[in-house]
């Protein structure tokens, strides 16, 4: 059975507009979604958290929100599965649990009581820290959130090889239909040693081919196993930050690998995507290195 896709919503514009997106991704593939508001529980001992029964409006408004989520999907998508719950508990903590059963979880830029435009909520941005699948948060403008540039826009690191990233962005790209982007930001060091017999005494242009050459190495897997996806793939110099930052005004989603730490585990965000999730003009995914 395939994962569902699970949108946290609270009733604020901003996590409409992600279920909005995300019934529309749930469509596009055939997934189940699941539609879920965290209201602050208690929890008893080892036993799981109940809502506290001292609030029943707050309750009230909970079930109200997620139900009136709910409907809003079916007349968007009216063949989407979709199910609503509210669950009690801490809000990151229990859309990360929902994370675990999920093919992807989905939140808006900012929550209740965020102002339009400022920086990402610290939900959101937990929850994308944590990545226990691919966190995908729903920002931009208008245009790369209704998905009107027909391309996907995926980071490509080093060392990359097949990554969960560029598998998914291939998928997306195929399931749209659209062009798919595979960007690698280069610089060249300092004190550049450039050995390519051809480049020597020429390490932008060494450092360039490089990077072309690891781009081509990255999706050889993918291209073979998506034939149709058009692919265009860029080696820009630059900072990987800026550059994709730049290029996601032309993408309806762009699509990073996580940041692994190996001496420091725990939730973290490289410093890539966490500029992605602060700037980008599209909704951002954020997968992790072991999805």
């Amino acid at each position: 059975m395939r994962l569902p896709l699970v949108s946290g919503v609270d009733g604020s514009e901003t996590s409409l507009r992600a279920v909005d997106w995300a019934v529309d991704e749930a469509a596009l593939h055939g997934l189940p979604l699941r539609v879920v508001y965290v209201l602050e529980g208690e929890y008893r001992g080892d036993a799981a958290p109940v809502l506290s029964l001292g609030r029943p409006s707050e309750r009230a408004l909970a079930e109200s929100i997620v139900e009136t989520a709910a409907e809003r999907v079916r007349r968007r998508h009216p063949d989407v599965d979709v199910t609503a719950e509210v669950l009690p508990g801490d809000v990151v903590t229990g859309l990360l649990r929902e994370g675990h059963n999920a093919g992807a979880l989905i939140t808006g830029e900012r929550g209740r009581g965020g102002v339009t435009g400022l920086l990402l909520g610290s939900v959101s941005l937990a929850v994308a820290a944590s990545h226990p699948c691919p966190v995908i948060v729903v920002r931009g403008d208008k245009a790369g959130i209704d998905g009107t540039h027909g391309r996907i826009l995926v980071g490509v690191k080093e060392p990359e090889g097949g990554s969960a990233a560029i598998r998914l962005a291939f998928r997306e790209a195929e399931a749209r239909d659209c062009v798919l982007d595979a960007v690698h930001a280069w610089r060249c060091p300092p004190r550049n040693h450039a050995d390519h017999p051809r480049t020597a005494g020429e390490p932008h242009l060494y450092c360039k081919e490089r990077a072309a050459t690891l781009i081509d190495h990255a999706v050889a897997d993918s291209v073979r196993d998506h034939p149709t996806v058009r692919l265009h793939s860029a080696a820009v110099e630059g900072t990987a930050a800026k550059v994709l930052a730049q290029r996601s005004a032309a993408a309806d989603l762009i699509i990073v690998g996580a940041h692994r730490r190996r001496s420091h585990p725990g939730p973290h965000l490289g410093r890539v995507a966490r500029t992605l999730l602060h700037h980008a003009d599209c909704p951002v995914a954020v997968i992790p290195p072991a999805t």
